[in-house]
Order: C-alpha cells, then structure tokens, then sequence
C-alpha cells in the first residue's frame, strides 16, 4: 500500500525545520511525537540530539502553558468544558492536598503517570502554590522523561518495525502501525507502574467480555436488522412511537417526568412539583415557597425535568445545595422528597389494546453500590481494588471527588450511588423472583389509571420485600416510554444471547402495540420529526454527574 503521491521517508530533514514540527506536534500529542521521533532516530532520518532537544522543549513548554492558564485564568477555568470534565471542583482541593503534602515527588510521578498531568498542572496554576518550585521540577521531569521515552525507541523501536516491514513492506502503512503499537505499548508499562494503573488496564480488558458495559452504540448493532424487519412487517419505521398516546411520541426523549408523574394516582407516587426555568435567585424563592407550603423536609431530590439516565440528579441536604444546583440546571427542574428506600425495581409493564388487564414483562432487582473500608485504603484506592466499581471508577469517583483520598474507617460503609440507574454505577439483577400475581395486578391498576399508557417501565422504591410482593408497598420514582428498557437484561449473570432474544421480544411487543393504536386513529410520528426531536434534546441537554 503506498500515498497517492510518493513521499521519500529517506529525505533529510532540514533541522530548524524539523525542531519546530516537533515542538509543534508535542502540542497534539506527546508520546505519539516523542515515539515518531525515536523511530525517526532509529532509522537514521534524525539526529539525536536535535530529536531530543525538540521533544524536551514540546514537552516543558505544554507544562507551563498548562499552570500559566491556571495561573492567569483561576477558577474560571473550570467553567471550560473539557477542564470541567476532568478537574471537578472537589478534585482540585485534591491537587492542593497532594501539592501541599509532596510537590516534588506529585509533580515528577505526573509526568510518568497517565491521566494525572493535566489536573495536577492545571491545578496547581489554580491554586498558585509555589510557583517557583514548581517550575524547577517541572523542568527536570520533562528533562528525565523525554530522553527515556525517545531512547528508548530509538534504540528498540526499529526491531518492531523490521518485521512489520518484513511483511507489508516500506511503506506509511508500516510506520503508522509502529506508531500505534509502540504507542500502546508505552502506555501499558506507564500504567503498569502503579496499582490504580494496573486497575485501569484490567478494566478496559475485562470490558471484552463483559457486554453490560459495552457503549451503547456497540450493544444495539445486532438489534438494527431486527428493527428493520419489524419496519417492514408493519410499514413503518416509528409506528412504535404510537404504543403510548398519552406521551408526546410515545415516550422517545425529552419528555417531561412531571407531566407524565401526574397522570398516575397520587397514592402510588413519590409527590413532586416542577421549579420552572429562570434566573436561579427567582427559581430558589419558588423552590422555597414550594417546600415551605408542603412542610417537606431535607434532604430532597432534585433532577431536570427532561433528563435521561438519571443525568444531573442530586439529593440536597439544604438551600446552598439548592441554589448551587439551580445555577447548573437552568432548565425546567424536578423536586421530590427523598425515598430511603433501601429497595429500587424497575417494573417493565404492557397491555395489549383492547386487552383487560395488563402484564409485568420482567422486573430488575437495582442493587446500589456500597464499599466497605478497612481503616487504611482510601476512597479511591477501594474503588479501584473493586472488581466491579473499577469498571465505572470515573463515575464513582467524579462524583465523590472531594472524598476520594479519604480513609475509611474499618468496617465503615460508603454507598457510591443513589440513583437506580446502570450507567450511574447501581447493579442490575433479574428481579424475577419479586414477581407475584398480587404484585401484578396493583401495578396493572396504576399504569390503567393513565389515559394512553401501555408500555413502559416504572422505577419504584419500596421498604419491605414482602409488601412490595404483595402489592401495597410501591412509591414511583418515575414513568419510562418506549425508549426504557427492560433492564434485567443488564444481569452480570445472564448470557448475551438471552439480552437479545429479550429485547427483540419487547420490540415486538412496542411495534405491536404501536401498529394497534394506528389502527384506531393515534397516529406515529414522522421519521423527520422524530430526528429533529433527538437532536434537539441532545444538543440543549446538558449533561452533569450524578452526586449526593
């Protein structure tokens, strides 16, 4: 294989030239410019010293810019997006800890640690703690790790490639792959050095396997030529937006849960009411207004409206949580008491048009997750040495950043999650074992109470196992339409193949029931409408971790 256009790789390189595409390139991405450069060094198209020098001042540059930005910005830079994502506000009191107790050691262990530069650096600009020591030792990391790292290469890069050429021949091809490999290879030993590092590669391993982890996108291939077949069976493509009428396209994305919360007997249902969007000093008197009227005591849950997955939800302890939240969400925002629980299910329902009475098509047993300390490993160190909890550390420790090098004491409990969400970090099981014919029918007696409702899923908490068999004790958190789950499928224990075969059976049963209604005057909505819908949802939601 070879360019549309020949490039000469044996072509020497002019070395100004060359030492400002390296600096340059170091910008994008470091090791990939420091690894590119040893294979370069190794096949005898560089010099030495020039590929170091360059590599080195990428490097040292990059880590001033970094705590210049902190420096010159402060904490306004964690309102950027991608420094948001990254450096939670808890963690940067984390990076203060860590400064305080060890500079020299933090700031050396960053430069040959992956994941921890860009906080520490950035961090340390923030908080503008010894400014000059810094610098020193930012300088003599970068002067330690350029030279290892283009070494190395350079003197063990090309008997990875000389078989790679053996087999594809010279070409841009080869060096890409050597790239790559090298690349990950590199960053294998780097992460290999620390416990929280091996932690991290056996959870991106063990993610082959384990399917209820899998992106989204990846799980739902198999299930598209399914869909596509139930397309064509019943001449649409969304018909099975019109399985719920009472919910604006059946329940697909953006709808409101307290509208929907409303619908269903008040009994039954966690009370709520809606703060709606506006200035966050407006909204938090209504908010006041509202808890007072109803004599609701902390700590409340507060959730948007239109969120999905249990995004932005939050359970408040008093008014500065609240208003701090109402700056986050400006948009439409949903209050509930809190319910202890212990228990969460989700209660996957449907009635066929026409039919009586309806039925549980399965129930998830939400089991939350909960480390146990043993007075001498931190937060974050037992969330890592997790088999499970490492599979989702991110979540876990965003969203108990200000906690996370906290030891816990000997036998203390921690729960990790509040909301009975998988993606949040609660664990799903086949909840077959609650179902019972009384459970069955107090649920049929609540979704029928809804004018258009047929399919979809309930979260419900409940206190005690045997009342919520027998149908007495259930509090609705909230209602899903077509686009829930019946999310017993995420069971660690049960196969792929039974995932599938459930979920073409719950398919069957959204284009069935849709295709009913069509025929008696609910119409689908459009293909057209329904994508303007999505993306109009996805692109104004604003996404925030889940947090007590």
């Amino acid at each position: 294989m070879s360019l549309p256009v020949p490039i000469d790789l044996d072509l020497p390189l002019v070395p100004w030239t060359f030492l400002g595409a390296v600096v340059l390139a170091t910008f994008v991405s470091e090791d990939l410019t420091c690894i590119g450069v040893g294979l370069l060094i190794a096949g005898g198209r560089a010099e030495l010293l020039l590929g170091l020098l360059g590599c080195f001042l990428g490097i040292f540059v990059s880590d001033l810019a970094l705590w210049l930005a902190g420096r010159m910005a402060g904490r306004r830079v964690l309102e950027w997006g991608w420094v948001r994502r990254r450096l939670p506000t808890g963690g940067l009191e984390r990076v203060g800890r860590w400064l305080d107790r060890n500079l020299t050691g933090a700031v050396v262990a960053a430069r040959f640690l992956p994941g921890t530069r860009l906080p520490l650096y950035l961090g340390a600009g923030i908080l503008g703690r010894q400014g000059g020591r810094f610098v020193f030792w930012t300088f003599v990391a970068a002067l330690l790790w350029t030279p290892l790292l283009v070494g190395s290469v350079s003197l063990f890069g090309d008997s990875l490639a000389v078989p790679l050429r053996a087999l594809l021949g010279t070409s841009w091809l080869t060096t890409l792959l050597a790239l790559g490999m090298l690349y990950l290879l590199i960053r294998v030993l780097t992460l290999s050095a620390s416990a929280v590092g091996r932690a991290k590669i056996a959870a991106k391993v063990a993610r082959l396997w384990r399917w209820e982890f899998w992106p989204t996108w990846l799980f739902y291939i198999p299930v598209v030529p399914w869909l596509a077949w139930l397309s064509l069976r019943y001449r649409s493509f969304t018909v099975w937006t019109a399985a719920n009428p009472g919910i604006p396209d059946g329940g697909v994305v953006g709808e409101s849960k307290h509208a929907i919360l409303t619908q269903l007997p008040r009994e039954w249902v966690i009370p709520s009411f809606l703060v709606p969007p506006g200035g966050a000093a407006e909204r938090l008197g209504q908010f006041r207004q509202a808890v007072r009227e109803r004599e609701w005591p902390f700590p409340l849950v507060l959730k948007p409206d239109a969120g999905q997955r249990g995004a932005g939800m939050r359970r408040v302890h008093d008014l500065v949580d609240v208003e701090k939240y109402l700056h986050q969400q400006p948009g439409a925002v949903l209050v509930q008491p809190y319910h202890p629980g212990p228990h969460e299910a989700g209660i996957f329902y449907y009635r066929l048009p026409g039919e009586e009475r309806g039925h549980i098509f399965s129930i998830t047993d939400k089991q939350f997750p909960v480390v146990i300390g043993d007075g001498r490993s931190t937060l974050e160190e037992l969330v890592w040495r997790h088999p499970r909890y490492r599979m989702q550390a991110k979540t876990f420790l965003t969203r108990h950043a200000a906690e996370a090098d906290r030891i816990l004491g000997a036998g203390e409990p921690f729960r990790l999650a509040l909301a009975g969400n998988h993606c949040q970090g609660t664990m799903f099981r086949d909840g077959g074992h609650l179902l019972t014919p009384q459970l069955e029918r107090a649920v049929d007696v609540i979704a029928r109470r809804f004018a258009g409702f047929f399919i979809g899923r309930f979260d419900v908490r409940y206190a005690d196992v045997a009342a919520f068999k027998a149908g007495r004790d259930l509090a609705v958190v909230e209602l899903n339409g077509v686009t829930s789950e019946s999310t017993n499928i995420y069971d660690p224990g049960a196969s792929l193949l039974n995932a599938y075969r459930t979920l073409y059976r719950q398919w069957s049963l959204l284009y069935r029931i849709g295709h009913a209604n069509r025929q008696q005057g609910h119409r689908p909505t459009s293909l057209p409408a329904l994508l303007r819908t999505v993306l109009a949802y996805y692109r104004t939601a604003r996404v925030e971790p889940l947090a007590d």
